[in-house]
């Protein structure tokens, strides 16, 4: 029974071999660009076409808020200090404009920045890694039920991780497509909704390296099944790989919003606590 259950891991893990080493190539380029890999039906880039659509709208989103907080500062001084130099809110206006016009040159930047360090990266582990996938399957199957039912899991980790890296690319050309609308935020004095939307933006980008990184990792602990602990270094790196978004999200949180409203909670109860006492003498 127990040659049986080998012999149909090894037949499962044959037919996954033929794919598992492609899927490290092209990793970086495939998420970071996902619009090159899904052209549009009539050819072309899908994020150029949404991207042009809601850059004019976000132009005009812009336009109109700094319209608005000028006509309410300076004008009905229902917002902000009208004492203060109007040149601040020209410079958000001009900022958030530059931003939302220039962000696919600035994009451009960083996806080469960040294959260039996924690639030295990817070099330094790979160096002392040979892949022979056949040969692993061959070794898998000659120690054992319990060794090839690890292999069988950490194939099965590997194509949910590729699958994860799928969504990622799918999750930055969302981002992309919608910076311009975020750059609205830029207008308010704290950054408003563009702080929060830029820092998810290079934690995505920061995830795709880690990622692809511990799986390059685990895939080579795999390649040595027969030494030490080696199988299980391999899962736990992988498995570490499909957690890593959560794990980066745990300590790139935007601040200096919170701290600003619950002090002025404060200031506005100790206002009001006076003008009570003010009121009973």
């Amino acid at each position: 029974m127990e040659a049986i259950l080998v012999l149909l891991i090894v037949a499962a893990l044959n037919g996954a071999v033929a794919y598992i080493d492609q899927m490290l190539t092209g990793l970086v380029p495939m998420t970071l660009n996902a619009d090159q890999y899904m052209t549009a039906a009539a050819g072309g880039s899908m994020v150029e076409t949404l991207f042009d659509i809601l850059l004019g709208f976000g132009v005009s989103l812009i336009i109109l808020k700094f319209l608005k907080k000028g006509f309410e500062c300076y004008v009905m001084w229902t917002d902000g200090d009208p004492d203060a130099e109007p040149a601040g809110l020209v410079i958000r206006f001009i900022e958030a404009i530059a931003v939302a016009v220039c962000f696919p040159v600035m994009y451009g930047w960083l996806a080469d920045i960040t294959q260039s360090l996924t690639d030295q990266l990817m070099a330094a582990i790979g160096t002392s890694t040979n892949y022979d996938w056949q040969a692993w399957v061959n070794g898998i199957g000659s120690l054992g039920l319990v060794t090839a039912i690890f292999g069988l899991v950490f194939v099965v980790c590997y194509f949910v991780l590729y699958f994860q890296f799928l969504m990622r690319g799918l999750e930055i050309m969302i981002l992309r497509i919608g910076l311009p609308l975020a750059c609205v935020g830029l207008l308010d004095n704290d950054k408003g909704v563009f702080k929060t939307y830029i820092n998810k933006f290079f934690q995505s980008t920061l995830s795709v390296v880690v990622q692809i990184c511990l799986c390059k990792l685990g895939v080579g602990m795999m390649m040595n099944v027969g030494i030490n602990m080696n199988i299980f270094w391999g899962i736990a790196c992988i498995v570490l790989a499909i957690k890593t978004p959560r794990f980066l999200s745990e300590f790139m949180v935007p601040t200096g919003g919170g701290g600003a409203g619950v002090i002025n909670n404060i200031y506005h109860s100790v206002r009001l606590v006076g003008m009570a006492k003010g009121m009973i003498k």
